[in-house]
């Protein structure tokens, strides 16, 4: 699951836990706007901008706002209706926001107009997209969890049976199939539509390169309701959350589409901490690496969950062997600093046994990576 708020830059006003707690509803607007803008979107941020101009007129997309009962920032309100208003266009229901999202229309008070009257048009289409946070799944973010398996392929065996929680439309459980360029590190089929290639930062280097023998034998992934990239109205749906500033998100999730139609992913549609309780129930073969993977995903669930899953990944950690590692690697926001954070636990058996390694700090869409390592 991802909400689109976490991001490289944040707009000046303090701690980000008081910037969520904004109940002003045009000066949450007005933050998000300029999140956009400062974050290469300034198309997406005037559309935002437009939302207290709708507030004022008689649409029942306008009295949802107006008495949205949680949360604007935290809920991600504004991008909720971004999301259904970018659809209209995709969708070719409607193409007045075309020349907004090209960058041929700039001027705020015609944008304000157009929102409005598309609003006020299509009131009961975009209505239920407030029922639900923006689904982004970004496929940039693989870099950092293929980094963190290709780290730990120098201290475990190398061939994993990986498991996701929070898989959602599983755009990143299709990491196997892509080909990633990691600083001076490559790995993945070369013939693959989805090339991962982000920025590397960092005065470490690159992760390590992939041993010949490294290998993903096996992906499964849960959500709690999962998407299905290979049904078309789903598919848009999701694009429908990517900001339109952003071609290269786009065609990673036009990439995403293609993998999936040629072989269709198997989500379990499953609460994460049952999920991670079945998969380490699960005899493991000798010689392969166990490792439970997710991405901006931990925030949304439930303190009890966290809870669960962290203590059954430490119990079955306590049993790991040098023949049967457990690993886990997470690409999740630091909730004090609001960086996005690549951490690497893992047990074999040995002395220090879940320890957590700090590997590195990630875009929140994948365009740069500052590695760390360990």
């Amino acid at each position: 699951m991802t909400v689109e708020n976490m991001s490289e830059k944040e707009p000046d006003g303090g701690d980000r836990g008081s910037v969520m707690a904004i109940e002003d509803f045009t000066a949450a607007v007005e933050w998000q706007a300029e999140h956009a803008a400062i974050n290469h979107a300034p198309c997406t941020a005037r559309i935002i901008r437009a939302l207290p101009k709708v507030i004022e007129g008689n649409s029942a997309c306008g009295r949802r706002m107006a008495s949205w009962a949680g949360l604007t920032l935290k809920d991600a309100m504004p991008l909720r209706i971004a999301g259904g208003l970018h659809h209209l266009l995709l969708s070719g229901t409607d193409d007045r926001l075309a020349r907004v999202y090209s960058g041929q229309i700039t001027d705020q008070a015609q944008v304000d107009r157009i929102v409005c009257e598309l609003i006020e048009a299509y009131d009961t289409i975009l209505l239920p997209w407030f029922d639900g946070p923006p689904q982004t799944n970004e496929a940039g973010r693989s870099a950092s969890i293929m980094a963190g398996l290709l780290w730990l392929a120098d201290r475990v065996h190398p061939n994993f049976d990986l498991f996701e929680i929070g898989a959602s439309a599983g755009v990143n459980t299709m990491l196997e199939r892509y080909r990633f360029r990691l600083g001076t590190s490559e790995v993945g089929p070369e013939d693959s539509p989805m090339r991962i290639e982000p920025e590397w930062r960092g005065e470490a280097g690159s992760p390590p390169r992939p041993p010949s023998d490294f290998a993903i034998r096996t992906v499964e992934a849960c959500d709690i309701a999962p998407i299905d990239l290979t049904d078309e109205a789903s598919a848009l749906k999701l694009k429908s959350y990517v900001w339109p500033d952003a071609p290269g998100r786009m065609a990673r999730i036009d990439a995403a589409v293609q993998l999936a139609n040629e072989n269709p992913l198997s989500l379990i549609k499953m609460d994460a901490a049952e999920f991670v309780t079945a998969q380490l129930a699960k005899p493991q073969e000798a010689g392969t690496t166990r490792a439970m993977f997710h991405s901006i995903m931990w925030q949304y669930l439930p303190d009890s969950s966290q809870e669960t899953i962290t203590a059954a990944m430490v119990e079955a950690g306590g049993r790991a062997t040098c023949e049967k590692p457990l690993a886990w690697v997470a690409l999740e926001t630091d909730p004090k600093t609001f960086r996005h954070e690549l951490r690497v636990r893992f047990w074999s058996g040995n002395e220090g046994d879940g320890a957590v390694h700090l590997l590195g700090f990630a875009h929140p869409h994948g365009a740069w990576v500052e590695w760390v390592g360990a």
